[in-house]
């Protein structure tokens, strides 16, 4: 079993920053690409920041510049440093990760998503 817990959103003013943390925890041989997803109402989910297991990093061209992702492999967690924030940053925002695990002798990779962590971001 393997599990993906999103920690850190919250309510924040215009211009004010956030730290979102997302720990993989469970029967893991290796944590490869991570990384953040949001979901605003009545909008698609999109990518807002990826990271492969050798720290190369990609962003959403909304957030390029403000957000930043990172991760520590010992901790099998990943962060999105959130600065410069604004109210269209408003989303849940989701932690992925693709997993090898363990599973009755064999090894498997799969997709893994996290309950979704609330950010909320006042003008």
């Amino acid at each position: 079993q393997v599990q993906l817990v999103e920690s850190g959103g919250g309510l924040v003013q215009a211009g004010g920053s956030l730290r979102l943390s997302c720990v993989a925890s469970g029967s893991i041989l290796r944590v490869n690409a991570m990384g953040w997803y949001r979901q605003a109402p009545g909008k698609q989910r999109e990518l807002v920041a990826g990271i492969t297991s050798g720290s190369s990093t990609n962003y959403g061209d909304s957030v390029k510049g403000r957000f930043t992702i990172s991760r520590d492999n010992a901790k099998n967690t990943v962060y999105l440093q959130m600065n410069s924030l604004k109210p269209e940053d408003t989303a849940v925002y989701y932690c992925n990760a693709d997993i090898t695990h363990n599973s009755g002798g064999y090894r498997y990779t799969s997709n893994y998503w996290g309950q979704g962590t609330q950010v909320t971001v006042s003008s």
